[in-house]
Protein backbone atom coordinates (compact mmCIF):
# COMPACT_ATOMS: atom_id res chain seq x y z
CA UNK A 1 0.00 0.00 0.00
CA UNK A 2 1.15 3.33 -0.79
CA UNK A 3 1.41 6.16 1.80
CA UNK A 4 1.80 9.49 0.85
CA UNK A 5 3.67 11.82 3.05
CA UNK A 6 1.38 14.88 3.72
CA UNK A 7 4.58 17.13 3.72
CA UNK A 8 5.89 16.51 1.19
CA UNK A 9 4.02 18.47 -1.20
CA UNK A 10 4.15 21.48 0.90
CA UNK A 11 7.58 21.27 0.13
CA UNK A 12 7.54 21.49 -3.17
CA UNK A 13 5.25 24.28 -3.65
CA UNK A 14 7.49 25.91 -1.08
CA UNK A 15 10.53 25.66 -3.17
CA UNK A 16 8.12 26.88 -6.27
CA UNK A 17 7.21 30.09 -4.39
CA UNK A 18 10.96 30.71 -3.12
CA UNK A 19 12.08 30.34 -6.94
CA UNK A 20 9.02 32.41 -8.16
CA UNK A 21 9.39 35.01 -5.85
CA UNK A 22 13.34 35.12 -6.27
CA UNK A 23 12.53 35.59 -10.03
CA UNK A 24 10.03 38.27 -9.40
CA UNK A 25 12.63 40.26 -7.55
CA UNK A 26 15.38 39.70 -10.03
CA UNK A 27 13.30 40.67 -12.82
CA UNK A 28 12.17 44.03 -10.92
CA UNK A 29 16.29 44.80 -9.85
CA UNK A 30 16.83 44.25 -13.37
CA UNK A 31 14.09 46.65 -14.89
CA UNK A 32 15.03 49.31 -11.92
CA UNK A 33 18.63 48.96 -13.49
CA UNK A 34 17.45 49.71 -17.18
CA UNK A 35 15.67 52.95 -15.86
CA UNK A 36 18.02 55.51 -17.23
CA UNK A 37 18.35 58.29 -13.65
CA UNK A 38 18.22 61.68 -14.90
CA UNK A 39 19.54 64.78 -12.26
CA UNK A 40 17.50 67.85 -12.44
CA UNK A 41 18.69 70.73 -10.26
CA UNK A 42 15.73 72.83 -9.79
CA UNK A 43 14.92 76.69 -8.13
CA UNK A 44 12.73 76.21 -5.28
CA UNK A 45 9.96 78.35 -6.71
CA UNK A 46 9.49 75.25 -8.81
CA UNK A 47 9.46 72.80 -6.01
CA UNK A 48 5.58 72.21 -6.95
CA UNK A 49 4.95 72.59 -10.43
CA UNK A 50 8.33 70.02 -11.27
CA UNK A 51 6.75 67.53 -8.66
CA UNK A 52 3.65 67.36 -10.59
CA UNK A 53 5.62 67.39 -13.97
CA UNK A 54 7.55 64.61 -12.77
CA UNK A 55 4.73 62.32 -12.42
CA UNK A 56 3.46 62.62 -15.99
CA UNK A 57 6.88 62.77 -17.11
CA UNK A 58 7.30 59.17 -15.75
CA UNK A 59 4.48 58.11 -16.72
CA UNK A 60 5.14 59.04 -20.45
CA UNK A 61 8.76 57.87 -20.19
CA UNK A 62 8.85 54.64 -17.75
CA UNK A 63 12.61 54.20 -18.95
CA UNK A 64 13.33 57.34 -17.34
CA UNK A 65 13.81 57.96 -13.08
CA UNK A 66 13.82 61.60 -12.70
CA UNK A 67 16.18 62.66 -9.84
CA UNK A 68 14.63 66.41 -8.68
CA UNK A 69 17.06 68.61 -6.43
CA UNK A 70 15.47 71.60 -5.27
CA UNK A 71 17.38 74.81 -3.82
CA UNK A 72 17.65 78.46 -4.26
CA UNK A 73 19.19 78.96 -8.14
CA UNK A 74 22.65 80.56 -6.39
CA UNK A 75 23.34 77.21 -4.28
CA UNK A 76 22.52 74.86 -7.33
CA UNK A 77 24.93 76.87 -9.65
CA UNK A 78 27.80 77.07 -6.81
CA UNK A 79 27.27 72.55 -6.68
CA UNK A 80 27.61 72.48 -10.14
CA UNK A 81 30.13 74.88 -10.54
CA UNK A 82 32.15 72.49 -7.66
CA UNK A 83 31.43 69.00 -10.37
CA UNK A 84 28.24 68.17 -8.74
CA UNK A 85 26.51 65.37 -10.80
CA UNK A 86 23.48 67.14 -12.81
CA UNK A 87 21.92 66.92 -16.23
CA UNK A 88 19.62 69.56 -16.70
CA UNK A 89 19.66 72.65 -14.55
CA UNK A 90 16.42 75.23 -14.16
CA UNK A 91 17.32 78.67 -13.01
CA UNK A 92 15.00 81.43 -12.06
CA UNK A 93 18.01 83.64 -12.67
CA UNK A 94 19.48 84.19 -15.96
CA UNK A 95 22.71 85.46 -14.19
CA UNK A 96 23.46 82.09 -13.17
CA UNK A 97 22.81 80.58 -16.54
CA UNK A 98 25.16 82.87 -17.93
CA UNK A 99 27.30 81.94 -15.60
CA UNK A 100 27.94 78.43 -16.13
CA UNK A 101 27.88 79.01 -20.15
CA UNK A 102 30.70 81.20 -19.62
CA UNK A 103 32.76 78.84 -17.35
CA UNK A 104 32.04 75.96 -20.31
CA UNK A 105 29.81 73.83 -17.85
CA UNK A 106 26.19 74.48 -19.87
CA UNK A 107 25.69 73.43 -23.41
CA UNK A 108 22.46 75.27 -24.07
CA UNK A 109 19.32 77.58 -22.06
CA UNK A 110 15.99 78.28 -23.31
CA UNK A 111 13.57 80.52 -21.48
CA UNK A 112 10.65 78.26 -20.66
CA UNK A 113 8.63 80.19 -18.20
CA UNK A 114 8.22 83.71 -16.64
CA UNK A 115 6.90 84.63 -13.22
CA UNK A 116 6.62 88.26 -10.90
CA UNK A 117 6.50 89.14 -7.27
CA UNK A 118 4.04 89.35 -5.00
CA UNK A 119 3.27 90.17 -1.37
CA UNK A 120 2.35 88.29 1.19
CA UNK A 121 0.52 88.88 4.75
CA UNK A 122 -0.52 86.41 7.07
CA UNK A 123 -4.39 85.67 6.92
CA UNK A 124 -5.42 87.98 10.33
CA UNK A 125 -3.23 90.09 8.92
CA UNK A 126 -2.22 92.57 12.07
CA UNK A 127 -0.33 95.28 10.59
CA UNK A 128 -2.90 96.32 8.08
CA UNK A 129 -1.45 96.08 5.18
CA UNK A 130 -3.94 96.56 2.51
CA UNK A 131 -1.73 97.78 -0.42
CA UNK A 132 2.02 97.54 -1.44
CA UNK A 133 2.00 101.00 -0.63
CA UNK A 134 1.50 100.46 3.23
CA UNK A 135 4.21 97.80 3.30
CA UNK A 136 6.08 100.47 5.86
CA UNK A 137 3.49 99.20 8.35
CA UNK A 138 5.31 96.03 8.62
CA UNK A 139 7.14 95.93 11.89
CA UNK A 140 8.60 92.44 10.87
CA UNK A 141 9.50 92.08 7.15
CA UNK A 142 11.09 88.96 5.74
CA UNK A 143 12.91 89.01 2.03
CA UNK A 144 15.72 87.22 0.42
CA UNK A 145 18.84 87.67 0.69
CA UNK A 146 20.56 89.78 -2.15
CA UNK A 147 22.42 87.17 -3.91
CA UNK A 148 19.48 84.83 -4.40
CA UNK A 149 17.20 85.50 -7.15
CA UNK A 150 14.00 86.61 -5.39
CA UNK A 151 16.08 88.88 -3.04
CA UNK A 152 17.72 90.66 -5.89
CA UNK A 153 14.12 91.17 -7.88
CA UNK A 154 12.72 92.54 -4.09
CA UNK A 155 15.16 95.29 -4.12
CA UNK A 156 14.72 96.35 -7.78
CA UNK A 157 10.90 96.59 -7.16
CA UNK A 158 11.33 98.38 -3.87
CA UNK A 159 13.72 100.77 -5.83
CA UNK A 160 11.42 101.45 -8.63
CA UNK A 161 8.64 101.96 -5.61
CA UNK A 162 10.31 104.67 -4.05
CA UNK A 163 10.73 106.58 -7.80
CA UNK A 164 7.13 106.30 -8.11
CA UNK A 165 5.88 107.13 -4.51
CA UNK A 166 8.92 108.17 -2.61
CA UNK A 167 12.41 108.50 -2.43
CA UNK A 168 13.08 106.79 1.10
CA UNK A 169 9.83 104.35 0.43
CA UNK A 170 13.10 101.63 -0.38
CA UNK A 171 15.27 102.09 2.84
CA UNK A 172 12.20 102.88 5.05
CA UNK A 173 11.04 99.57 3.94
CA UNK A 174 14.20 97.72 4.28
CA UNK A 175 14.48 99.00 7.53
CA UNK A 176 11.78 96.77 8.68
CA UNK A 177 13.73 93.62 7.54
CA UNK A 178 14.17 91.02 10.55
CA UNK A 179 15.36 88.48 8.31
CA UNK A 180 16.85 87.17 5.11
CA UNK A 181 16.53 84.19 3.83
CA UNK A 182 18.52 82.04 1.32
CA UNK A 183 15.43 80.74 -1.03
CA UNK A 184 11.76 81.77 -1.58
CA UNK A 185 10.39 78.63 0.64
CA UNK A 186 12.52 79.96 3.55
CA UNK A 187 10.85 83.43 3.20
CA UNK A 188 7.39 82.31 2.46
CA UNK A 189 7.84 80.06 5.90
CA UNK A 190 8.39 83.12 7.96
CA UNK A 191 4.75 84.58 7.42
CA UNK A 192 3.03 80.82 6.92
CA UNK A 193 4.36 80.36 10.74
CA UNK A 194 3.27 83.72 11.91
CA UNK A 195 6.94 84.79 12.52
CA UNK A 196 6.83 87.89 9.75
CA UNK A 197 4.11 90.95 9.31
CA UNK A 198 5.23 90.75 5.58
CA UNK A 199 7.15 88.89 2.78
CA UNK A 200 8.01 89.39 -0.83
CA UNK A 201 7.75 86.34 -3.50
CA UNK A 202 7.14 84.93 -6.26
CA UNK A 203 3.37 85.52 -7.40
CA UNK A 204 3.51 81.72 -8.05
CA UNK A 205 4.24 80.81 -4.05
CA UNK A 206 1.63 83.51 -2.82
CA UNK A 207 -0.85 81.82 -4.62
CA UNK A 208 0.07 78.50 -3.66
CA UNK A 209 -0.56 79.11 0.21
CA UNK A 210 -3.50 78.61 1.71
CA UNK A 211 -1.58 80.13 5.25
CA UNK A 212 -1.32 83.87 3.53
CA UNK A 213 -3.14 86.39 1.33
CA UNK A 214 -1.60 88.01 -1.85
CA UNK A 215 -1.48 91.68 -2.34
CA UNK A 216 0.10 92.62 -5.85
CA UNK A 217 2.65 94.76 -6.30
CA UNK A 218 1.94 97.49 -9.28
CA UNK A 219 2.76 96.62 -12.79
CA UNK A 220 4.60 99.39 -13.60
CA UNK A 221 6.92 98.49 -10.32
CA UNK A 222 6.97 94.74 -10.31
CA UNK A 223 9.91 92.73 -12.76
CA UNK A 224 9.75 90.50 -15.29
CA UNK A 225 10.94 86.99 -14.06
CA UNK A 226 12.52 84.57 -16.82
CA UNK A 227 12.95 81.17 -15.93
CA UNK A 228 15.83 79.39 -18.14
CA UNK A 229 16.21 75.60 -18.23
CA UNK A 230 19.83 73.98 -19.78
CA UNK A 231 21.53 71.34 -20.50
CA UNK A 232 25.12 70.27 -19.13
CA UNK A 233 27.88 69.83 -20.99
CA UNK A 234 29.32 66.92 -20.83
CA UNK A 235 26.00 64.75 -19.81
CA UNK A 236 25.86 60.76 -20.27
CA UNK A 237 22.10 61.28 -20.33
CA UNK A 238 22.09 63.92 -23.26
CA UNK A 239 18.82 62.47 -24.63
CA UNK A 240 17.17 61.62 -21.90
CA UNK A 241 17.58 65.48 -20.46
CA UNK A 242 16.44 66.78 -24.02
CA UNK A 243 13.57 64.79 -23.44
CA UNK A 244 12.65 66.44 -20.28
CA UNK A 245 13.45 69.41 -21.60
CA UNK A 246 10.83 69.34 -24.28
CA UNK A 247 8.52 68.11 -21.84
CA UNK A 248 8.86 70.77 -19.94
CA UNK A 249 8.32 73.26 -22.58
CA UNK A 250 5.33 70.93 -24.80
CA UNK A 251 1.73 72.02 -24.50
CA UNK A 252 1.22 69.29 -21.57
CA UNK A 253 4.53 71.22 -20.11
CA UNK A 254 2.93 74.63 -20.30
CA UNK A 255 -0.57 73.82 -18.56
CA UNK A 256 1.05 72.30 -15.83
CA UNK A 257 3.15 75.20 -15.14
CA UNK A 258 -0.03 77.82 -16.04
CA UNK A 259 -1.89 75.83 -13.77
CA UNK A 260 0.23 76.54 -10.89
CA UNK A 261 0.19 80.39 -12.06
CA UNK A 262 3.34 80.92 -14.28
CA UNK A 263 3.21 82.88 -17.14
CA UNK A 264 3.87 81.07 -20.69
CA UNK A 265 3.79 81.24 -24.00
CA UNK A 266 1.22 80.30 -26.41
Amino acid sequence: MNQFSPRKPRGYLLVFVLIATLSFAAKCKSNQSARHELHVYAASSLTDVFQDLEKVFEDRYPDINLLVSFAGSQVLRLQIEQGATADVFASANRNHMKALMGADRLEESWVFARNELALIVPKDNPAKIDTFTDLPRAARLVIGTQNVPVGEYTRVALRRVADEFGNDFDSVVLGRVVSQESNVRLVRAKVEFGEADAAIVYRTDSISSKSVRSIPIPPRCNVRIDYTIGLLRGTPNRSQALKWISFVSSDTGRDVLASHGFLVSR
